[in-house]
């Protein structure tokens, strides 16, 4: 039986590529080829594809994640199997929470990606052992949730504001930037600036 599948990513580049390795597999069928988000669910519910292959960054508009969300709720939904150069757990986590059947980086061998595509079609979870360790690690270790307030104020000190430039960009008191670090020191579990982006980077979170 043929599975039928619609790749999903901002480069073109990338896309061709794909197309040449899975064109070679007699077991599956490219019906269509999506830019972005939004035009992935249009062909998506018009193409009806078994598999949904799909980067996590497409540029301007939804991204993988939310891509995936969408894509699970239409009727009949397709396999979602997620296929991109990022690994951290957030997004990762992110991803399976979304109800993607899948995560592969694009590092892997071509004939995982097919044998992935097969998988996520059966209705079977496609995640390498040391990806299904973390996200494993993460359901039960859980990211701290902090404010979008606080997220903005984790990005402005990831490009080395000092509080008083925070402070100007936010529109608030330098008192309050000083509450918000407080905060998310907190909730992160570090001591320091430094630290608060290095664990934020890690995790996903900016």
């Amino acid at each position: 039986m043929t599975t039928t599948v619609l790749l999903v990513d901002d480069h073109p580049v990338v896309r061709s590529g794909l197309r040449a390795v899975l064109d070679a597999a007699e077991t599956l069928q490219i019906v269509g080829e999506a830019a972005t988000g939004e035009e992935a669910l249009a062909l998506a519910a018009h193409l009806r594809p078994d598999v949904v292959l799909c980067d996590l960054r497409l540029g301007n508009g939804i991204d993988g994640i939310q891509t995936t969300t969408a894509l699970r709720a239409l009727d009949p939904a397709p396999a979602v199997l997620i296929l991109t150069t990022f690994d951290r757990d957030a997004e990762i986590l992110g991803a399976i929470e979304a109800g993607a059947a899948g995560y592969l980086l694009k590092e892997v061998d071509p004939d995982v990606i097919i044998d992935g595509i097969q998988s996520a079609a059966a209705g079977d979870t496609v995640l390498a052992p040391d990806l299904a360790s973390r996200v494993l690690k993460g359901m039960r270790s859980p990211l701290p949730r902090l404010t979008d307030r606080e997220i903005d104020v984790l990005r402005l000190l990831a490009t080395g504001s000092a509080n008083k430039e925070i402070a100007r960009a936010l529109f608030v008191t330098e008192a309050t930037v000083k509450s918000h670090l407080v905060h998310i020191f907190t909730k992160l579990g570090v001591d320091s600036r430094s630290r608060a982006i290095h664990v934020a980077q890690e995790t996903g979170l900016i």
